[in-house]
């Protein structure tokens, strides 16, 4: 006979509630922001205000993660992969993940009490949004695509901050990211599929069917065309270049993972996108760094 587990103290429980074991979503939140905030900038971004922006979006991802399982708690339970989850099995009650959910926005507000009026107007609206996506599931039929415009926001934040104003390139490469989220959080959503299905949760990778595997090589292919396009707008060579193409071999190594829609495939996938933002970053940054 195994040893039943040993319970989890409160601390390893809130760690678990805002995901500190799960990085993923931080970082796939982190590398659209870095990117416009390097491109804002000129390849030189001030210290204290990528250490803003690395910290914000990683109280912003923990408090939206507290938020989701709060909304999620009666869905969770029916499904495999999150039934154990601190909320859903009861060993966290709703009250304290959203009083977690507001320390950490709270947070993340007194971080950017330096920066100008645009980016604390946004900064609202960025909440509002990651607020407000665990209910889209309900009813929107491709919620993901929600989702991308709460997991760019960082990128008009970013530019507002050094810029003091919105340029229209950002709004594109938001769109872009859009497009982004849409293929890594259909993959995710296909591990789940089955589970959807029985309690009436919301996908794109229900909504698109027998078509998620074409769709979501598509919106790989409308990210990256839109990251070369900004990228010719910046003037930007061989170095961002190859940081898109090493971008395209993740998306088409992807491919391969998801064909058959197996479970553990389509989550490796999912969580190789990291590499596929860490690459187009890279590329923005040396090919600044590099001239």
């Amino acid at each position: 006979m195994h040893a039943p587990a040993p319970a989890l103290t409160k601390l390893e429980l809130y760690i678990r509630l805002v995901r500190l074991d799960k990085p993923i979503g931080t970082v796939l939140l982190l590398w659209p922001t870095l990117s416009a905030l390097w491109l804002a900038s000129g390849g030189v971004p001030s210290w204290h205000l990528l250490v803003i922006f690395v910290l914000g979006t990683f109280l912003m991802r923990s408090a939206g993660c507290a938020v989701n399982d709060y909304a999620d708690q009666d869905f969770d339970r029916h499904v495999k992969r999150t039934a154990e989850r601190p909320i859903t099995s009861g060993r966290i009650s709703g009250k304290e993940a959203l009083a977690i959910a507001a320390i950490l926005t709270i947070a993340a507000f007194l971080l950017i009490l330096p920066l100008n009026a645009l980016v604390k107007q946004l900064s609202v609206a960025a909440v509002i949004i990651a607020g407000t996506y665990p209910y889209f599931k309900r009813f929107f039929a491709i919620p993901q695509a929600y989702l991308g415009i709460a997991f760019g926001f960082g990128i008009p934040m970013a530019c507002a901050a050094v810029l003091d104003t919105v340029p229209g390139w950002a709004w594109v490469l938001l769109l872009g990211n859009v497009f982004w989220t849409l293929a890594y959080d259909t993959e995710y959503a296909m591990v789940d599929r089955d589970d959807d299905l029985k309690i009436g949760i919301r996908t794109s990778a229900i909504t698109f069917g027998r078509f998620d595997v074409a769709i979501i090589m598509l919106c790989y292919g409308m990210h990256l065309a839109i990251l070369l396009a900004v990228g010719a707008w910046f003037g930007l060579g061989f170095w961002f270049k190859a940081g898109i193409a090493v971008a395209a071999g993740c998306a088409v190594y992807h491919y391969f993972l998801i064909r058959g829609r197996e479970r553990a495939p389509c989550l490796m996938a999912f969580r190789h996108n990291n590499y596929l933002g860490a690459a187009v970053f890279a590329g923005i940054a040396l090919d600044y760094a590099l001239r």
